[in-house]
């Protein structure tokens, strides 16, 4: 067979698929080798208020902690509601006492922007926005503020690159949603006061629960300010003035599912085994790097991102720059992007890689540290096929 390029994209259609196709931004895929086994000891059927059932839920926090390389000062909280459940919960429970810093550039950013804006009508906010594919000006932050931001902007795959730029003598709070970059890129924690992430991202959990880290700092927040708005129950830390400390050691506010605690012990077992923090952010680190090299040497595709300093590891976003397809409307550009998405689906290659429904047209395709380099390099061959195969249909 004679193969075809077009623009550099093979045309041949390759015969090898990736082994797991779920490069979705979350939920993410599971573990390598994962199956249901992992889950036939799950408490199901029992209160999670069972001694047994407290005994895993705690497990999760200690596997937490241990995997994280979480302070010992710091509180760890199973929290409702996802990430976003845990980040509401930290800005309705702690802003208004000072006024607030908020960064944005992607979609979630600008969700708490609303948030602290218009529902919380917080008066004195310094907004600190970029386009999608940028970061804000970080040197303008004021860190005798409350500062709120995103590690990793899961729908844009812009992150900040380290948390040099946080003040250690900071006065304000730091509150980070850091859902899609714990676990697999260096997060310092010392430098940040309110931790949320969830367990459906890099350790390819579940949905549902969010998980909240707390600073000595804002513990204190917590305890010696009252927020001048009613707090439904789901986002209560305190009781009379004092933390309520259950909620960090597996007294949970509402009812956790005890098969999403096992497969979250699974997951961050997994990560112990195989080496730790340190294992996962390589893992995460190799596999963009496969991505990157493929991107360098494909002339029809870039990252969205635009620094290379600051670009994800884990929510890999890319944009079709190829002249043909950019001369295209932007519904058009759109919809060529969604059908190499569907084609790739039907063939079982790759699911759920199309961008973000509020970020510009693309693919998103996630790289964190349950995915294996095999997966990825074998999927690079069939986004040049989807591509060559619908600009050959223009």
């Amino acid at each position: 067979m004679i193969e075809q390029t077009i623009n550099g994209a093979n045309a041949a259609k390759p015969t090898i698929i990736p082994q797991n196709p779920n490069f979705s931004s979350g939920p993410c895929s599971k573990r390598p080798g994962w199956n249901v086994d992992v889950l036939k000891n799950a408490l199901v059927g029992r209160s999670h208020r069972a001694k047994p059932a407290k005994a895993r839920i705690q497990k999760a926090i200690d596997l937490t902690r241990q995997l994280l390389e979480v302070p010992d000062d710091y509180l760890i909280g199973i929290v409702p509601a996802s990430d976003t459940g845990a980040v509401e919960m930290a800005l309705w429970s702690m802003l208004g006492a000072r006024p607030v810093d908020i960064l944005a550039w992607e979609s979630f950013g600008f969700g708490w922007v609303t948030d602290i804006v218009k529902q919380l009508k917080i008066e004195n906010v310094n907004r600190l926005e970029a386009p999608y594919g940028e970061l804000p000006d970080l040197s303008q932050v004021n860190f005798d503020n409350d500062v709120v931001f995103t590690w990793n902007g899961t729908t844009s795959g812009v992150r900040v690159p380290n948390g040099d730029w946080i003040d250690e003598n900071r006065t304000g709070l730091t509150i980070c949603d850091a859902t899609s970059a714990v676990f697999a890129q260096n997060v310092d924690l010392s430098k940040l006061d309110v931790t949320t992430f969830s367990w459906q991202k890099v350790l390819g959990g579940e949905a549902q629960h969010g998980v909240i880290i707390l600073s000595p700092r804002a513990v204190e927040r917590l305890e010696n300010y009252t927020p001048p708005r009613p707090l439904p129950k789901i986002f209560r830390l305190t009781k009379n003035g004092k933390l309520i400390s259950g909620i960090f050691s597996a007294a949970t506010i509402n009812t956790v599912s005890l098969l999403v605690i096992e497969d979250v012990i699974d997951a961050m077992e997994w990560g112990l085994k195989i080496g730790g923090l340190k294992a996962m952010q390589q893992r995460a680190d190799n596999n963009f790097a496969v991505l990157n090299d493929w991107v360098e040497r494909t002339a029809w595709v870039d990252f969205l991102a635009k620094n290379p300093t600051e670009r994800s590891n884990t929510s890999v976003c890319l944009v079709i720059s190829d002249e043909k397809v950019t001369s295209l409307s932007s519904e058009e550009q759109a919809a060529f992007a969604k059908r190499m998405v569907a084609r790739l689906d039907a063939e079982n290659v790759a699911y759920d890689i199309g961008a973000y429904r509020d970020a510009p047209s693309g693919l998103r395709i996630w790289a964190g540290s349950t995915i294996e380099v095999s997966d990825l390099e074998k999927l690079t061959s069939w986004l040049d096929w989807a591509f060559a195969e619908e600009k050959a249909a223009l």
